[in-house]
């Protein structure tokens, strides 16, 4: 069975994922957003300062300025990126109009607030489309445009766009809105971006000591944690020595050090943040992406793959 047919069982849990995002992100904006008179970035944006001044759908405009660049992503990135694409439009566009009625039930009348929370769930539900290799359109698709025919980078160039909509809401509305609203961009980019690297907080601990075998053993009876040696060796010395590496929760950490500083007082640690662990005593590896066009294997390359994984037979 081709790897790509493996994948596309998982289509229906990935594109409901789609939908959850998208119904959460379109809440935040109703509950949060346009109660207080803020805007989110994109087409959106554009779609709540015509809102402001003439009441029409949000939802509705976002779909309608969506059609020009859905046509122009069928035209220059291709199909399978744009269904993507127009699945996300559509629903996303849908659910801002069907949460509308939560205007009336905003939790929030400071501004401040508002445009925090509002960052932080509209974040959330970005980030579980993104997550799930979608995207609502708007910018997303101006941003993949350029970037390909100009090499320029993506995050600039939306950066530079929601810049435009900042300006002429702080013109149209006054400059405390617009302030309000830049607390709200960032505090949304932030979330989306935690949501696609990963929630749990792990740590990936290097280890240098001359008892690199003791501190393995150590680790892995009292945090019950698997351990990699890796080769190493000094630039200046030119002694060679295994390098210990291991993986553990940020509530480990403590533990960790205990042990090493126990059985090695001059033990040299290096501990980095890890976004996201998949694997045995973490998570499990996600069903629900979509192996983008450009990454799929040819099937002469898994005809082959698969050989080798039988032995050769």
């Amino acid at each position: 069975m081709r790897l790509t047919a493996v994948m596309n069982k998982w289509q229906p849990l990935r594109h409901l994922g789609i939908v959850l995002g998208c119904l959460i992100a379109a809440c935040s904006i109703n509950l949060f957003v346009v109660p207080s008179h803020l805007l989110t970035g994109g087409v959106t944006g554009i779609a709540m300062i015509i809102y402001y001044l003439a009441e029409l759908p949000i939802g509705l405009q976002t779909f309608i300025y969506n059609i020009p660049l859905l046509i122009a992503s069928y035209k220059l990135l291709g199909k399978n990126y744009t269904i993507d694409v127009i699945i996300g439009t559509v629903v996303f566009s849908f659910c801002l109009d069907a949460t509308r009625f939560l205007n009336a039930y905003a939790p929030a009348e400071d501004m401040m607030l508002a445009s925090v929370y509002g960052g932080v769930f509209n974040g959330i539900g970005y980030g579980i489309v993104f997550r799930m290799n979608g995207s609502t359109g708007g910018f997303d698709i101006l941003g993949a445009i350029i970037k390909k025919y100009y090499s320029m980078n993506m995050g600039t160039v939306i950066f530079g766009f929601n810049c435009v909509i900042v300006t002429i809401a702080g013109v149209l509305f006054g400059i405390e809105p617009a302030m309000f609203t830049l607390v709200c961009m960032y505090t949304n980019s932030i979330m989306t971006d935690k949501v696609i690297a990963g929630l749990n907080r792990s740590k990936t601990v290097l280890i240098v000591s001359e008892k690199s075998k003791e501190i393995a053993d150590g680790i892995m009876n009292e945090i019950k944690r698997g351990v990699t040696f890796l080769h190493g060796q000094g630039a200046f010395s030119g002694d060679e020595r295994n390098i210990v590496m291991v993986v553990v929760s940020l509530t480990q950490i403590a533990k960790l050090k205990i042990i090493v500083h126990t059985l090695d007082r001059n033990a040299f640690m290096l501990i980095m943040s890890a976004s996201e662990v998949v694997g045995r005593g973490f998570s499990r590896p996600s069903r629900t992406k979509k192996i983008p066009v450009k990454d799929q294997l040819s099937p002469e390359v898994e005809e082959k793959l698969q050989k080798a994984l039988r032995g050769g037979t």
